[in-house]
């Protein structure tokens, strides 16, 4: 996946990377897509340099039933339970899948989006201001009884971080009110 172009006021940033890591170590290389300045830190709007990779558990299916249920690993347990043999079928697709942090990555070339291979989540159903997320998908899988299908999402995976006062990048909530603002600064120069 490339990378946006840089908003010009943030050249310093331009090709630039970053390494995020996470409490087991694991890092994640992310191109820095903003870079805003706020009380004397600078916040980052970071998206992976290779490709996000989701994994589904399915439901067994049920004739009867029109609605699949699905369900998105992120068990660091059942991650590694799968992770085997999720790399072994992206590796007959020249998808070399990585447990990075934060989020499976994979590197080599996407396959071209059929319209019959897109999956649409539909996030959460009370909150009809979420929009729903379409996925690419690349392969399935059984282990044991259980299926499960490997996708990437179409819409870029975004992070947002700051440099803390150690200088260590840390990833930082976009909940919590205090960032609303440079969060969407640096959304807001994304689009422009």
């Amino acid at each position: 996946m490339a990378s946006s172009p840089f908003d010009k006021e943030n050249e310093q940033y331009e090709g630039d990377t970053a390494m995020l890591k996470d409490e087991s170590g694991r890092s994640l290389v992310c191109y820095i897509e903003q870079a805003v300045e706020s009380d004397g830190m600078t916040y980052l709007l970071l998206s992976p340099v290779d490709i996000p990779i989701v994994i589904m558990s399915w439901d067994e299916e049920d004739d009867e039933e029109e609605v699949v249920e699905a369900v998105m690993l992120e068990d660091e347990e059942a991650i590694e339970e799968v992770f085997a043999d999720a790399k072994a079928v992206l590796a007959e697709q020249n998808l070399f899948l990585k447990h990075t942090a934060f989020t499976l990555t994979a590197t080599g070339e996407l396959p071209p989006i059929e319209e019959e291979q897109i999956l649409t989540l539909n996030l959460d159903e009370e909150d009809s201001q979420l929009e729903p997320e379409e996925l690419q998908f690349l392969a399935s899988f059984y282990h044991g009884k259980q299926k499960y299908s490997i996708y990437t999402p179409l819409t870029p995976l975004l992070f947002f971080g700051r440099y803390n006062l150690e200088n260590k990048l840390e990833l930082v909530s976009p909940d919590e009110e205090e960032f609303q603002p440079i969060l969407e600064e640096l959304l807001f120069e994304d689009l422009e």
